[in-house]
């Protein structure tokens, strides 16, 4: 496979280099619990230190430096993100070229990719086949670019498919298995028998929407995956013929179609899935926590996602979350790798769902937790996950197709417009992008 090399200007180097930092060396004793003979190993994650997920990763640190006392020291350092998902990667970037980056940091599962063709990250030491087998095929798969391994998620996220059980058992419809999921025709035929019933509830047969950012494409790219279509080729360079497929065409007027229909509100109503005015919906994992805390009278189940009429039954399912990968800055790949292994590991993802309810990324991780194994909706995400996930596009222009897939999705669905043309507009942008990068 074709390696990935960014071009950078000169003014881009001298900018990188004004605006960042040099990492932190401190001798042992500045900082507390640094002691003579131990490694200093420097680590950034996203989070502010007293939320639930800043205490689980310091939690996490400190037992690494009880468990290596003595041959390694993990000193962590909280970069919180805006509001607008800055600051934390704003200082990322800014490091990129100024010799300012830690040893260890974490990145977004889509962005791995990005981090690795950009010079931020660095390929970890060789893991064992039994090291690689703990944790989840979605996780191995996510933080593998051109082959090699970049990074190890803490935590693994999933979109379920949502149903109101009572309103299913009124309508007298049947919920298919996990392995024979509706297909986008089946699906259709359902929505037309159960709009006169929700019209007579004032609501929909569909709680959906396109919403503005990363969460298009993290809900609704199963729907292209479904058919066999991928957004981007295999080595991540190429759009033309993949993100304008006939396979992403189609999924787009399949959403067309849903709007027209009237099976969904084109502008969003609050709370309609949970007031028992929409059979089904469309959400992330933390659906199931909200209803359970908050709609405990609604009947939740969690139905197969729905797959194009082509489904070969390959992975498709939504994945991908937050990981630890070695910076390019690391000099002792071997020191930094125990450190991503033990932030991901399974003690690490029991710590991450008990302290914030996000899932672990580990199989041991999910056994250890009872409510994988005795609540039913969650047992149906964790089992869509090992089965079924299929983690987002992996290029170094992610965030361009993560756009690109959005806006088309709204003018299509919502618009009206000839997806054809709009995707084919999207490619040409995208492409811009991808002038940046070169094959070797």
């Amino acid at each position: 496979m074709k390696k990935w090399r960014l071009c950078l200007t000169g003014a881009v180097l001298a900018a990188a280099c004004l605006t960042g930092c040099q990492q932190k060396d401190p001798q042992p004793g500045e900082v507390a619990g640094y002691d003579e003979g131990e490694e200093y190993l420097s680590i950034w994650v996203h989070s502010i230190e007293d939320t639930e997920e800043g205490q689980a990763y310091k939690e996490s640190v400190d037992t690494f430096n009880e468990a290596y006392d003595g041959q390694y020291f993990a000193d962590i350092e909280f970069v919180p993100r805006n509001d607008s998902g800055g600051g934390y990667s704003d200082k990322v970037n800014a490091s990129v070229m100024s010799g300012g980056l830690p040893d260890v940091l974490t990145v977004d599962g889509p962005n791995i990719s990005a981090y690795a063709a950009n010079g931020i990250i660095q390929p970890l030491a060789d893991l064992t086949e039994e090291e690689e087998s703990e944790y989840l095929p979605s996780i191995i798969e996510q933080g593998t670019v051109n082959d090699e391994l970049y990074a190890l998620g803490v935590m693994e996220s999933s979109v379920g498919f949502y149903y109101n059980k009572d309103i299913i058992e009124e309508a007298g419809i049947e919920i298919p298995d996990a392995d024979h999921p509706w297909t986008w025709s089946q699906f259709l035929e359902i929505l037309e028998e159960l709009k006169p019933l929700m019209e007579e509830k004032d609501g929909y047969c569909l709680d959906m929407t396109f919403p503005v950012g990363e969460t298009s494409i993290y809900y609704y790219a199963p729907f292209v995956w479904s058919g066999g279509g991928e957004l981007v080729s295999d080595d991540g360079l190429t759009v033309d013929g993949y993100f304008n497929s006939d396979q992403t065409k189609e999924a787009m007027e399949f959403f067309r179609t849903v709007v027209e229909n009237g099976y969904m509100s084109e502008a969003p109503i609050d709370h309609l899935f949970e007031s028992g005015r929409a059979a089904f919906k469309f959400d992330g994992a933390w659906e199931v926590n909200t209803v359970y805390t908050s709609y405990p009278d609604l009947n939740l189940g969690v139905a197969p996602y729905v797959v194009s009429d082509d489904w070969d039954g390959g992975t498709y399912t939504p994945t991908g979350s937050w990981a630890f990968a070695a910076s390019s800055e690391a000099t002792d790949i071997d020191a930094a790798t125990e450190l991503v292994k033990w932030m991901s590991g399974v003690d690490s993802g029991i710590r991450i769902w008990d302290m914030t309810k996000n899932f672990p990324s580990t199989y041991e991780a999910f056994e250890n937790i009872d409510v994988f194994q005795t609540d039913e909706n969650y047992n149906a995400l964790y089992e869509q996950l090992t089965n079924y996930g299929h983690p987002r596009p992996k290029t170094p222009v992610y965030p361009q197709v993560s756009t690109s897939f959005q806006e088309v999705l709204e003018s299509v669905a919502l618009g009206g417009k000839d997806a054809r043309t709009e995707l084919d507009k999207q490619v040409e942008r995208i492409d811009q992008k991808l002038e940046r990068y070169t094959r070797e």
